[in-house]
């Protein structure tokens, strides 16, 4: 705290069983200036020790509370990539084999991260990372602790700040139906995804051609994820994936125009037009960009609402095919045209 040079207030709590002031003694060897004495349980004390922390704000600049460089790394963090998956999947392992160190604790044992740890990461042609490994998640009803269900919490708010996730997957173990509800936490959150299947070593070939068609299988409702065969902890396959991670970071955060979307629309409608709705077509006339991360493509159009789910997925698959956003999901959006004299 004192390397910190930033404004500290002890707080001695649980004073309510003597004399403050004979309690306090013994911490002001700690030598902070400012030392009160608190009982938190009986609302002892809060209001100064609020006071005090009031008045250590209004007398400090901001530079001094968050730190210039603090400010700087939050302004260029790069691209926020999280890997989850289920416990002893070999997340830290890989992170670990990514940034060339033993940063992160990896053991065998399930369950070792309980938190969600943001590593700062720059690579050899300078793009920056913030890399953010995350706590195993195992199915709902295994899941008993208090600081297992945080951890949890942690790894979900991580994905809601990720650009980019990499699900880690056990070759050995195939796809549960936890690893597609954390597939489907993803998707729902529209990130750029990137499968890695770990522990990739040691099987034959027959293993290996049969546990790729159980994926290719099991994995057709994310057909825009890359998909890599991995091992983290001998490293095979792994310096191709930051490379992927910068392609789909691309994809997702792409801009595209009105005029190119509009003449990309027209090219699927004319390959494959909707269904009829009691006898009349829907049109669709031009689209728009709404959002990044993912892409977001918004189509006006005439008697929109009718428009199929099943037609809605050829879309989103065309658009990614035709401007190249490999990794990325692409949202689909109608906005409907209103005829002003409907009322009249």
């Amino acid at each position: 705290l004192r390397r910190s040079q930033k404004p500290v207030i002890l707080a001695v709590n649980k004073t309510d069983f003597a004399d403050p002031d004979l309690i306090l003694a013994d911490f002001y060897a700690l030598g902070i200036p400012d030392t009160l004495a608190i009982a938190a349980e009986h609302r002892r004390g809060l209001q100064q020790l609020t006071q005090r922390i009031v008045a250590r704000l209004l007398e400090t600049p901001d530079a001094a509370l968050f730190g210039e460089a603090d400010e700087a790394e939050n302004q260029e963090e790069g691209i926020a990539l999280a890997v989850i998956g289920r416990p002893n999947a070999g997340k830290s392992t890989l992170l670990n084999r990514l940034i060339g160190e033993e940063r992160l604790v990896a053991s065998p044992v399930a369950g070792t991260t309980r938190d969600a740890i943001a590593i700062p990461y720059e690579d050899a042609q300078g793009d920056r990372f913030t890399l953010i490994d995350t706590a195993g998640i195992r199915r709902k009803a295994r899941v008993n602790d208090k600081i297992e269900k945080f951890s949890i919490v942690k790894t979900l708010d991580a994905i809601e700040r990720a650009n980019v996730v990499i699900l880690m997957l056990d070759a050995h173990e195939g796809v549960s139906e936890q690893d597609a509800h954390l597939l489907g936490e993803i998707t729902r959150r529209g990130r750029a995804l990137i499968i890695a299947i770990n522990k990739w070593d040691h099987l034959n070939d027959e293993q290996r051609q049969a546990i790729r068609s159980q994926f290719e299988r099991k994995l057709h409702f994310v057909d825009y994820a890359e998909v890599f065969y991995i091992s983290a902890l001998h490293g095979s396959n792994i310096r191709q994936l930051l490379p992927a991670v910068k392609k789909v970071y691309r994809a997702a955060m792409a801009e595209l125009s009105t005029n190119k979307l509009t003449e990309a629309l027209q090219a699927a409608y004319r390959r494959h037009q909707p269904p009829l709705v009691q006898g009349y077509s829907i049109k669709l006339q031009y689209a728009h960009q709404g959002g990044r991360n993912p892409p977001h493509i918004i189509i006006h159009g005439t008697r929109t609402t009718n428009v199929p789910a099943s037609y809605t997925t050829y879309l989103s698959k065309f658009f990614r095919e035709h401007f190249k956003l490999h990794g990325t999901p692409v949202r689909i959006s109608y906005r409907d045209k209103t005829n002003p004299y409907a009322d009249k």
